[in-house]
């Protein structure tokens, strides 16, 4: 068993460090740049909370999963839904659909970085479901509370596997992932899904039980880093109290042959069917 199985397999996460040179990380950053700079953030008023997934009854989050959509943190607006600060510095994230519909993320999410991490940690025929450009920004990035992947991306069985890439050195003090260190054998605490009406979310609770205060690790990360993540893992992340961004990007994939539940919050149009890294044409609008 090589290195990076034998960690995923025993931790819950497996560490690629310089997965990603610097002229592909510059490549991804100019283009989030490019992204940011065009999208019109007086028609965007959703603000992500990974606290009380109010989020989760607004149509703009609910129909995100075939699309490329800009979220915003927490109190950036005023009451007439104008910015309170730049809108570089206002964001939460961009999702969930880059690595089909924009052909920067189309190419990067289908080179060797991930495909190679996907087989190293075991997976077989895995489909790329969801994209995330996430921000930490200076002061202003806010906590993500303690989760696992499986309880927003479900599968039968269990099978979504994150991909973590540090854009920026992630450290204690900006916001770098926490681990809950081997807490990928316990089982799942809760399910996040539409309800039965379609038209918003909730929280189906297994276990009321808080994860346990010892066992966590930082998962400081220097630009470049890749970490993948088992999708029963628990992680989390801390506020950004520090002057240093903490940009990031994951890649969620599920494999072939899990069954993707209809009530999974994220649904993709017949036009835009999930597919592999073996595909390489450009597929996006």
């Amino acid at each position: 068993m090589n290195s990076a199985a034998a960690q995923f397999s025993a931790n819950g996460y497996a560490v690629f460090p310089d997965a990603v040179s610097t002229q592909m990380l510059t490549t991804v950053r100019h283009r989030i740049e490019e992204m940011v700079t065009t999208f019109d953030e007086s028609a965007v008023s959703t603000e992500f909370s990974t606290g009380d997934q109010s989020h989760g009854r607004d149509e703009y989050f609910l129909t995100s999963g075939d699309k490329t959509r800009f979220f915003f943190e927490e109190g950036v607006h005023a009451e007439d839904g104008s910015l309170l600060v730049d809108k570089f510095a206002s964001l939460n994230k961009i999702g969930h659909a880059m690595h089909d519909l924009d052909p920067v993320f189309h190419l990067f999410c289908r080179s060797e970085v991930f495909r190679d991490a996907a087989a190293e940690v075991g997976m077989i025929h895995p489909l790329l479901l969801q994209s995330m450009v996430i921000f930490k920004h200076p002061r202003i990035g806010g906590e993500v509370t303690p989760h696992t992947d499986h309880t927003f991306l479900w599968t039968e069985p269990q099978s979504v596997v994150g991909f973590w890439l540090a854009i920026d050195e992630a450290t204690v003090d900006n916001g770098c992932l926490w681990a809950l260190e081997g807490g990928h054998t316990m089982p799942v605490k809760s399910r996040f899904r539409r309800t039965p009406d379609d038209t918003a979310t909730s929280m189906e609770v297994f276990d009321e039980t808080p994860y346990p205060e010892d066992g966590w690790v930082p998962l400081e990360a220097k630009p470049g880093t890749l970490i993948a993540l088992h999708g029963s893992l628990p992680h989390r992340s801390s506020p950004n109290t520090s002057e240093d961004p903490r940009l990031a990007f994951t890649l969620h994939c599920i494999e072939a042959a899990a069954d993707y539940p209809e009530d999974n919050w994220l649904r993709r149009g017949p036009e835009l069917p999930l597919s592999g890294f073996e595909t390489t044409g450009f597929c996006g609008g």
